[in-house]
């Protein structure tokens, strides 16, 4: 699937999404006035019992005083505000004072309200049906281009599903979504308690002292609850390499390495009020502009490593697979280091595949890694003349089409910290606020920023890599913030639905 048909299958499902919750909404507001006005048939016989009670009240018994009330109450619960509902309410207060006579008079038209009531009913019932028909037409027509266009991605990835699905573990059908809705929990916490700190710490904000310690409180238990849950479900709820590749639909890109890097990957730096997401995460997020990032996973390894998402290749015969995968991939991005395995791989997507097709990571302070390069390269990469300081990856390194290496070394990007435009203004505005801790000097976006540039310099752009790298860093608040809306629309919704099933 092109990113232009993917950008508008995206921009139809949510289309969708809010159409059809739209529909629902305006057909439980439909059922509840259908149910209204049900109910207020029996108005006439509600009226005529209170008439007849007020004729036997100035006797004094207490049986008709009991009728009063009941049908007063009957009147407050199903009758429109105003109308009949009123003159109900007036005579029974009339008739409470002693003043019977003038509650008679009072109820005198009240024949007359209830039409009036009644016709006023329908008119809802009838605005209200033609509301929730307005909606659900548009909501079923647009689920029709939304299935196929899901349809359409899936079958998009068929091929390279179908390589890597063999080599994805299985695990019991109940475990993904158990373990995502511990996520979404702890993202709901994450952020609750993020905002709660952020309140209490507010100078402009006027809150008493007690107020103040227990949102403090409150707002740190949150937190750390929601890191806690978090660490925990979010490498049991990731979605392995098959999964991600069906979800996404365009081809992926192929994430190469030793599996030693892995742990330095894994690291979470500074760079958000608390940054649950690591290096590869913020690496993937940026890859993502190109399509699903997938790896091979280490072997034996008892949860995945959040970022790329994961398959696991036997170690006697893995060749062919990434072979396979490197013709069926849009990018290869591949780590260098000492192994051999890693070599085999360069020469391989040196010999088998275009050059724009190859990024590759050099690492800082390994010796030997430049010259193994030049061996498999008609120009020498002068990678040892790379002197930036990157604390996970030194330098990036991209082809033109003649495989002439284009090295771009990682570091701090001289004037982040003095951006101009819209978006700085925004994101300093938020700093100020507490509602934004962004840096630009974390090693992953450093590493992205010189990715960025590298394939830039080969005709490869994608402008939101920078951008995904640093919503990767902040998606825990995000998609915290996200399910507390989304929560709050379905949990309105159910309500609703309960009322209009009579069980509130």
């Amino acid at each position: 699937m092109s990113s232009g048909l993917r950008a508008f299958a995206r921009l139809i499902t949510a289309i969708t999404v809010v159409t059809t919750y739209i529909a629902l909404h305006m057909a439980v507001t439909a059922f509840l006035d259908l149910r209204a006005r049900d109910r207020f048939g029996d108005a006439p016989s509600r009226a005529a019992a209170f008439v007849a009670a007020l004729d036997h009240y100035a006797d004094g018994p207490l049986s008709a005083r009991a009728h009063l009330l009941r049908s007063d109450a009957w009147f407050q619960q199903n009758a429109p505000s105003g109308g009949s509902r009123s003159v109900i309410s007036a005579a029974a207060g009339y008739a409470e004072e002693g003043r019977v006579s003038l509650a008679r008079e009072h109820v005198a038209g009240l024949a007359a309200e209830i039409e009036k009531d009644r016709a006023g009913l329908d008119r809802e019932v009838s605005s209200s049906t033609a509301a929730a028909l307005y909606w659900a037409v548009p909501a079923g027509v647009l689920l029709v281009p939304t299935l196929w266009l899901r349809q359409r991605r899936r079958s998009g990835a068929a091929e390279i599903v179908d390589v890597v699905s063999r080599f994805v573990p299985h695990q019991p059908w109940w475990r993904r979504p158990v373990f995502l809705v511990g996520s979404w929990a702890g993202y709901a916490l994450f952020a609750t308690g993020t905002f709660a700190v952020t309140m209490a710490q507010q100078r402009g904000y006027k809150l008493p002292l007690e107020t103040q310690v227990l949102l403090l409180l409150g707002g740190l238990a949150a937190l750390g609850a929601g890191v806690l849950t978090l660490r925990h479900c979010r490498p049991r709820s990731a979605r392995s390499a098959a999964q991600a590749l069906l979800a996404d639909g365009r081809q992926p890109v192929l994430y190469l390495r030793s599996f030693a890097d892995d742990d330095t990957a894994a690291r979470v730096d500074d760079g958000a009020p608390v940054n649950l997401h690591s290096r590869e995460e913020q690496l993937a997020g940026a890859l993502g502009a190109f399509g699903p990032v997938i790896a091979v996973g280490r072997p034996g390894e008892p949860l995945p490593h959040l970022g790329a998402a994961r398959f696991y290749l036997p170690q006697d015969d893995w060749q062919p697979v990434v072979l396979r995968l490197m013709e069926l991939s849009q990018l290869i991005v591949l780590g260098l280091g000492l192994g051999e395995g890693l070599w085999w791989e360069v020469g391989q997507a040196r010999a088998t595949q275009p050059a724009r097709k190859l990024v590759l990571l050099a690492p800082g302070g390994l010796p030997g890694v430049a010259e193994r390069l030049d061996e498999h390269l008609p120009t020498p990469s002068r990678l040892n003349e790379v002197t930036a300081g990157g604390s996970w990856i030194s330098a990036v390194i991209a082809f033109d089409p003649e495989w002439t290496p284009r090295v771009h070394p990682v570091g701090r990007v001289p004037g982040a910290t003095r951006r101009r435009g819209r978006l700085a203004r925004l994101v300093a505005r938020g700093k100020e606020a507490g509602l934004v801790s962004m840096t630009l000097s974390t090693p992953a976006h450093q590493t992205v920023r010189a990715l960025k540039a590298a394939l830039a310099s080969v005709g490869v752009r994608r402008r939101t890599m920078v951008l995904r790298a640093s919503f990767a860093m902040q998606t825990a608040l995000g998609k915290g913030v996200a399910l507390v809306v989304a929560v709050g629309l379905v949990l309105w919704l159910v309500f609703r639905a309960l009322q209009a099933l009579g069980l509130r």
